[in-house]
């Protein structure tokens, strides 16, 4: 019988270059059908703050009996063992390689951490997360607050589509978008505690801030009717004459 086909790998490498010339690079590989971060094998015990139980989010959906550690937190390990002592001022040149393209910032560690960190957390498997992870697919560096908003707003909205497809009641008025991204704002403020814990610097602290600000803003885009000014964008149809 033949074996079933590997999953190919999305792969994102982060490489950050200091003042000094030293440098760090991250490499995230994630399945391709799944959008699951692929994660090292790792022999070293994890630490003590990736335990579940340890600052756990109020709304985790998740049982200790079944998933011990918190799989966002596993998956910030890595960056915690580099930048947990670093300072959101400290400035780097970034370098970020997709697929497609390569992205180059010189910008502060807590800009370009809060895209590193959100990339980890989103295809972690934590489930509060997991909503987010078709925005992973075209992952997209360094974005504005108004390209976040874009974009979460039309991957929601492609979401009721297949809804729809499969015979589900879809959500064209976007009523539960709200509380998806009220959830992953609990959730940000949870896992700053946990965070806390974990570093002395507050390079990721204030880098897991700007995502919760993000996270605040795509709320209040329906909320509060901002959605009138992105209509505007839709004018060649609105203009069709078609029925």
């Amino acid at each position: 019988m033949a074996e079933p086909d590997a999953p190919r790998l999305i792969t994102y490498r982060y490489t950050f270059t200091f003042p000094n010339g030293e440098f760090r690079t991250f490499t995230i590989q994630l399945d391709n059908r799944t959008l699951e971060l692929v994660r090292p094998v790792n022999a070293a015990a994890p630490p003590a703050w990736t335990a579940l139980g340890f600052q756990q989010c109020p709304h985790c959906p998740l049982k200790e009996q079944e998933s011990p550690r918190c799989p966002a937190a596993l998956s910030l390990v890595d960056i915690l063992d580099v930048f947990g002592r670093s300072v959101s001022y400290e400035e780097a040149e970034v370098r970020i390689e997709t697929e497609a393209r390569s992205y180059t910032r010189h910008t502060t560690l807590q800009k370009a951490l809060s895209s590193l960190i959100g990339l980890y957390m989103v295809t972690s498997g934590c489930p509060v997360m997991g909503k987010l992870k078709p925005m992973v697919r075209h992952h997209l560096p360094f974005a504005r607050l108004d390209e976040t908003i874009y974009r979460a707003l039309a991957t929601y909205l492609l979401a009721q589509y297949f809804l729809s497809r499969h015979g589900r009641k879809p959500d064209w008025e976007m009523k539960e978008l709200v509380g998806i991204y009220d959830d992953i704002g609990g959730l940000n403020k949870a896992f700053a505690k946990r965070l806390g814990q974990a570093s002395s610097g507050d390079a990721s602290l204030n880098a897991l801030a700007i995502l919760d600000v993000f996270a605040s803003s795509v709320t209040f885009s329906v909320t509060e009717h901002m959605l009138d000014e992105l209509e505007l964008l839709f004018e060649p149809y609105l203009n069709d004459p078609k029925p």
